[in-house]
């Protein structure tokens, strides 16, 4: 058998070798696993209130029923801005009335719906960017320990966008007058839970 200076045989050497190469890493699939769950838990947490699907679904109908480029530039700018939002809630720095300023995203974004309201789109846009800082600092600011920062922020990014890709999805429907009549009812339902939304926040 071929044999090393240090008097090894060669089949030793490779083995060895095979073996560093194919024994598992424990701590870097803990890495791994612990990111998937950061991912997955900001993926879940806009689902786990009824105030933040109501008001993410409510940009999604609004924008469809604006038509473009408000049907896009609405979802796009909420997430965007929600990101900084999160940024400020994950940094810890207060935001006064994060509870009342989601309800009443709730509430304007439904009579939007309900009224099928036309403001300029840059309007439009502000006033959802605004919301969306409210929505994101609450998510930021209840990042659960021990848990990947950027990567459950790119959860709830992910989230909303699948949310308001739900309203626009439901709004497929504008096209016809029933369909038009079922959306103003669902507008007029978002604000009146805002509404709801808004009692518990100033109680």
């Amino acid at each position: 058998m071929r044999r090393f200076e240090g008097g090894a045989p060669a089949g030793l050497w490779a083995l060895g070798l095979l073996a560093c190469l194919l024994w598992p890493p424990p701590a870097h699939a803990h890495i791994l696993q612990g990111e998937a769950a950061s991912f997955l838990v900001g993926l879940g947490h806009p689902v786990s209130g009824l105030d933040h699907v109501l008001a993410m679904i409510a940009v999604g109908l609004w924008g469809a029923q604006l038509g473009p480029p408000a049907l896009w530039l609405l979802p796009v700018t909420f997430p965007m801005v929600m990101a900084l939002g999160g940024m400020v809630g994950l940094l810890g720095v207060p935001l006064p009335g994060v509870e009342v300023g989601i309800a009443a995203s709730a509430i304007l974004l439904g009579l939007a719906v309900m009224s099928e309201l036309r403001p300029p789109l840059a309007a439009a846009a502000v006033l959802v960017g605004l919301f969306a800082v409210f929505h994101g600092h609450s998510h930021g600011a209840e990042l659960p320990a021990g848990q990947n920062a950027l990567l459950y922020s790119m959860g709830f990014v992910v989230a909303t966008g699948l949310l308001h890709g739900v309203g626009i999805a439901v709004s497929l429907i504008h096209r016809w007058p029933w369909g038009q009549r079922l959306l103003r009812a669902a507008g007029t339902g978002i604000a009146l839970a805002g509404v709801f939304f808004m009692w518990r926040a100033i109680s």
